[in-house]
Formats: C-alpha cells, structure tokens, sequence
C-alpha cells in the first residue's frame, strides 16, 4: 500500500465519525500523491503525513452560562491548533449547532493550506462552539461569549493563536471575546482579528473574503481567456462572502442574479440589489423572503417546498458561499448543461469531491476555498501586522494588498500544477503549492 493510502486509511481509522475531516484529508492528499510518490522514502522516515494530519493540540471544553430566564445553559466548545510550522495558528471562531470535533478539524486542516497560500506567516487553526447565536439576545451573546473567552483565553496570544470570526461570529461576538480576554489577561494586542475599527480592527476586513473571491475568480478567468464582465453569475449564501463577493462582482461588471439562505433562495434577472440585501440581511437579520416582498422583479423560492438551488439558473460563473458540501454532483451536471465555466468556491469546501470531478472533466474552471477564499485569513493577517506596528492602513492600501495577494496565489497555484504536469487543475495546484512550503518549514524545525 502506498504511503498515501496508509495515512488516508489511519486518519479514519484514528478518527471515527468525523467525515468531513475524513473528505478533507483525502481530498488534500489524493492531489498530493504525485508530490509524495516522488519524496515517498524521506516523508515515509519522517512520518511527514502523520505529523500533518495529526494537530498539535486539540481542546474541548464546556462554556456555562445563563440566559435571560436564569436558567443555566452548557454549550461544548473546541480549538483545534494544527500547525505553527510556518507562524502563529489563525484560523475563525465558528458559533453553529452543526460544530462539532470533525467539522472543526477539517476546517483547521484547511486552514494549514489556504494561510500558506497567501505567502504571509500565519499557521493553521480553527475553533468554535454549537451555541446558536440566532434568537439570542445581546446579553445572552455577552455572557456565552465571556464564559467562552475565560477558557480560550489560556491558550491564545498575539504571537501563539489568533483566532478570527467565522459563521455565527461577527463583529459583535468579536468585540465581547476581545474585551473578556483584556479584562483577564491585563493587556492590549492582536489578540483577535475582525475587531471593530475604534479598537484595532482593519479597514476592508468585512470586504475581503467577498472581494477577494472575485479578484482571483476574475485573474482565473483573464489567463483563460475570458473578461468577468458581462457575465451572469449565481451566487449561493446571503451572509458577509455572499454579500461583498455580489457588490464586487457588480463593480466589476458582473451581473450577479441569486442568494440564498437557510430557507431558500433568490433569483432576480434585474441583478441583486445590494443596499436592499444588506437591509435585509446586516440590518434587519431577516429571511430573504423580506428581499423578494420589496423587489417586484424578485422571485423566492422554498427550499423545503420545491427542492430547488439557486445552481439551476442558467449562468456563466458559479460562487457557492454559504456552507460545506451544498454544491452536489447533481448541482454540477446542471451547471455543466447551463454552459458554466467557471466555478470558485467561497465557502469552505462547499463542493463535494464528485462535483468537483464532475466539473473539471467537463472543462469548468474550478478554484478550491482554500484559494478562492483566502482573502479573509489574508486581511485577518494583515490585521495583525497593523496592530503589531500600532498603524491604521487606508481602505485603499488595505484593497490593493488583497487584491495582490489573491492574484500572486492563482499564479502560484497555476505554475505548481503545471510543474508537475497538471496543468489547468488548480485543485491539484492549490494543495501542492500549500504543502511545499509547509513541509519546507516542518523539516527545517527538525522533529517537533
């Protein structure tokens, strides 16, 4: 058996009933095997892959507390440190009933890949809690995020783990953990990443997953020949990437004609009102159904009722940005025959792996999350840079950073996959460039 196989075979082994880190795995290393199978003796002696599939340290802990009855509630809470070969682990804080051990564990494995792609010293990480924020009020948010923090906070630092917001946790539950940590830590540094403007956070940081999806989307399709604007682009998820990948995808040109949500989903042939899809979803936190009743050109659809996806529309460039695996094989044939051909992934691994070869076979372009999604974790660390120099960058200096970063990581990516005669998978391209630099890093710092 290969040494590949034998790892793919140990982490489910070693894992149980945890599948999405079981996919991520052997996604990540079936596209490295033609790397390994050329290093295969030295990464077999080193136990490299066991080293990287394993975290450095896994913790779990119960976050008590009390809700506007005074009844006391428990919620299980995770972080998940996978690496610091290349720089402290940063990864977010995701606040979801869906989190558990594995879901969190595929996402910081990720993270090892996508940080290291953006060429900026940040290692892996992930974190969070199944606390539901939705229907909480503002001081249930306070005390679960203080309770959560009086643990967390034992095992970050700007310099050790900085961890970020991620679904569930936005600005607000950023600025509660923030204030809990220098409330009991005694001190003020770059802690979290995605704080609020007046303490330390960054200009364009709400932007940057969004923007940063359509500036690596638009140089993909540029070096295969084709222009952005003018084309119709499907868009799933109504949260901060779905929003802001919409707004500069119209900036550019683009006419983007559905979102969705938990319930179900949006097709406007008008192009989606931004302002109106911020009203609804940032202001009011309401259901897209409240998008539809205010835009006659608007058409809602009940995802329970008739089963539908926004894939079904008939568009050029396809962005899922709302969760794991809701772009299905199924999805992907229907894309293929409305003559998509480009799809980046917003989200995090948000297309299933028979998609995904579904896609690539049929010659649709295809930017893995680790990529396309990159630009947040890319401004969460330059953040970190303006905190640790005590400096406020402009919106503009902050934009121009991302968009060379997301245009250096599709390059990068590109010339990986072509040396090793895989040209055009970036899938592939991703993960290699990812890994070279992580395991680079990991032999240089000897058996640690």
């Amino acid at each position: 058996m290969s040494y590949v196989d034998e790892v793919i075979d140990l982490v489910v082994k070693q894992n149980p009933a945890q599948p999405e880190f079981h996919q991520a795995v052997k996604e990540v290393m079936e596209s490295l095997r033609v790397v390994i199978e050329q290093n295969e003796e030295a990464y077999r002696r080193d136990a490299v892959l066991e080293r990287l599939v394993n975290p450095e340290r896994q913790l779990i802990f119960r976050v008590p507390w009390v809700d506007d009855k005074g009844q006391v509630q428990v919620n299980t809470a995770y972080r998940v440190q996978f690496n610091s070969a290349i720089g402290p682990y940063k990864g977010g804080l995701r606040l979801h009933p869906s989190v558990n051990l594995g879901i969190i564990k595929f996402l910081g494995f990720e993270q090892i890949f996508k940080n290291s792609l953006t060429g900026l010293p940040i290692g892996g990480g992930k974190g969070g809690s199944d606390f539901d924020p939705k229907g909480k009020s503002d001081r249930e948010i306070m005390a679960f995020c203080q309770s959560f923090m009086t643990e967390l906070c034992k095992y970050i630092g700007a310099d050790t783990d900085v961890p970020a917001g991620d679904i569930g946790t936005g600005a607000r539950e950023i600025g509660y953990m923030f204030g809990q940590y220098k409330r009991i830590r005694g001190v003020y540094e770059g802690v979290l990443t995605g704080k609020g403007l007046s303490y330390g956070g960054s200009l364009a940081r709400t932007e940057a997953t969004g923007y940063g999806l359509l500036y690596l989307t638009t140089e993909m399709l540029k070096c295969n020949g084709h222009d952005i604007a003018g084309k119709t682009v499907a868009v799933s998820g109504a949260g901060n990437v779905a929003i802001y990948a919409i707004q500069k995808a119209q900036q550019l040109g683009a006419k983007p004609v559905t979102c969705s949500d938990s319930t179900g989903w949006i097709y406007d042939p008008e192009g989606i009102d931004v302002a109106l899809l911020k009203e609804v979803k940032e202001v009011k936190r309401a259901r897209l159904t409240e998008y539809a009743a205010a835009r006659p050109s608007a058409q809602y659809h009940d995802k329970a009722a008739e089963g539908t996806t926004v894939w079904s529309v008939k568009c050029d460039v396809a962005l899922p940005c709302a969760t794991q695996n809701e772009l299905l094989l199924e999805d992907a044939k229907q894309l293929v025959a409305n003559g998509c051909i480009a799809v980046a992934e917003g989200a995090n691994m948000p297309t299933t792996i028979e998609a995904t070869e579904y896609l690539q076979a049929n010659g649709v372009l295809f930017a893995p999350g680790k990529a396309a999604n990159a630009g947040g974790v890319a401004t969460s660390a330059l953040e970190m840079s303006q905190n640790s120099e005590r400096l406020s960058w402009t919106f503009e200096e902050v934009d121009g950073k991302l968009k060379n970063i997301m245009v250096n990581i599709f390059h990068n990516l590109d010339d990986a996959a072509k040396r090793y005669g895989k040209e055009g998978n970036y899938v592939v391209g991703a993960n290699i460039a990812g890994f070279e630099k992580v395991v680079n890093a990991m032999t240089a710092q000897g058996i640690v």
